[in-house]
Order: C-alpha cells, then sequence, then structure tokens
C-alpha cells in the first residue's frame, strides 16, 4: 500500500540579498512562475508552490502538466523529498525512488562497475541488492568488458545505458519521473522502453511531469494541470488535456 496526502502544502524560497539586486532578474534566474512576498521577519521570498491539496493512492499514473515555471519541477522534489513544505502539510507513505537525474552519482574516473554500486546506494538499495542484480544490470547494459574501464572512456551513449541499467533496476511503491526515460540507438530503444513499461506496472503510484499529450494520454490516469504553483484542473487525462493542449 502507497499513499500520498497534501493538505495546502507550500513552498517558498528566500531570495537573500534582496536589497542590493533586481528582484525582477532575480525573479527570472529562479524561474518559479511564484509570487514576491516576504515572511515573518521581512525577508523576500518566491512561492514557487502554493496551497497544493490532493490524495494519491495505488493504481494511481499521474502526469503534470503546465508551462516552464508553473512548479512542476518543485512538487517533484517535494514528492522526492528534496524539498520539504514551508507550510501546509505533505504525507508519504511508502518507498520513493527519483528518476529525475539518472545519472546523479556517476563517477567518471571510477569504472562501470563501481558506479553499479555508486548509484544503487544512491537509489536507496544495499550492497546485498546491488550484488544480487549486478550481472543482470551489466548485461542489460551492452558494456561488454568496458564495464572495467573508467567511465570517462565511455561514449555518450554508452554513460547513458549504464545510468537506466542501475536506475531501472529499482522497483518502488511510488515512482518519480521528469519525462519518459528513453536512452541508446533503436535497437537499445526498444529493450529501455520494454524496461521502463515493466518498471511503471511494477510500481503503485507514478507521478510524471511531461510537455507530451501523447504520453499523458497513453500512460496517465489522471492529470493535473498545475499554473503559477496552483492547481488550476485536476481530472482525467481527457479533460485535463483538452483543455490544457486545446481540441
Amino acid at each position: 500500500m502507497a499513499s500520498i496526502e497534501f493538505h495546502n502544502a507550500c513552498v517558498d524560497f528566500p531570495i537573500y540579498n534582496a536589497n542590493g539586486r533586481s528582484l525582477k532578474k532575480r525573479l527570472i534566474e529562479v524561474a518559479t512562475g511564484g509570487k514576491i512576498s516576504a515572511n515573518d521577519k521581512g525577508r523576500v521570498t518566491v512561492r514557487a508552490l502554493e496551497n497544493l491539496t490532493f490524495a494519491l493512492n495505488d493504481g494511481d499514473r499521474v502526469g503534470l502538466v503546465g508551462h516552464n515555471g508553473a512548479g512542476k519541477s518543485t512538487l517533484l522534489r517535494l514528492l522526492s523529498g528534496v524539498y520539504a513544505p514551508s507550510s501546509g502539510n505533505a504525507k508519504i507513505d511508502g518507498e520513493v525512488a527519483s528518476l529525475i537525474d539518472i545519472s546523479l552519482g556517476i563517477d567518471p574516473e571510477a569504472t562501470g562497475r563501481e558506479n553499479i554500486f555508486m548509484r544503487g546506494i544512491l537509489l536507496g538499495m544495499t550492497k546485498g541488492d546491488i550484488t544480487e542484480k549486478l550481472d543482470e544490470i551489466i548485461e542489460f547494459s551492452e558494456l561488454g568488458d568496458f564495464i572495467d574501464m573508467p567511465v570517462r572512456t565511455y561514449s555518450t551513449g554508452m554513460h547513458l545505458r549504464l545510468a537506466f541499467a542501475v536506475s531501472t533496476t529499482i522497483r518502488p511503491q511510488i515512482l518519480i519521473m521528469d519525462e519518459w526515460l528513453s536512452v541508446g540507438d533503436e535497437g537499445f530503444k526498444h529493450k529501455a522502453e520494454a524496461r521502463m513499461n515493466e518498471l511503471v506496472e511494477a510500481t503503485n503510484i507514478l507521478v510524471i511531469a511531461s510537455h507530451s499529450r501523447e504520453l499523458v494520454m497513453h500512460t496517465c490516469n489522471r492529470v493535473i494541470w498545475l499554473e503559477h504553483g496552483k492547481i488550476k484542473m485536476d481530472s482525467d487525462p481527457g479533460t485535463v488535456t483538452r483543455a490544457y493542449f486545446g481540441e
């Protein structure tokens, strides 16, 4: 069983040295699309998410849509535990894994094999879990003898295959994604697509931010439309995509 409950959850980012710089310029830099205000100490803040209230349960496959700066990435990071609410409540029950940056933790000076362990640990796996799945990860990556070479000797495609093979080995209850993962040449993309479908099928709750109408319609059974850090619409994919993308 997995569940997510938000009640009036807000995320505020403080802007330091606000008196010594252009607030307009700073706001563009943070690109939150939120509102400028001040906290009780008079410090200038930008509200990236405002009063989000929703609940997700087993079987929910939720797409997040909205323009750049609408708060999608901030919400994904809040769900992943990177941020905590500035106010309100966010209750998350279940093991969470984030595939927002599959190359996080990859050390170019370490070998592919060593990086499998480092990336796996960052994903919450134990050394025993990684050892058990090591051969499967290496075989899936198609790196062959390169698995014992430093990652700095890899091509971009090899690097991504390694990161993808490790990151999609997990089977969390709650999966957080920023767009659908697809890597490699045509042959590997077919394997990657099958692996992604398997991963999504196994997870209790999926939350994925996307700009693709087709992806949202194909993958999700619910869509949340964010605008300026607020929920503008929360309904079935057909209803929201018609309103957001147009007929």
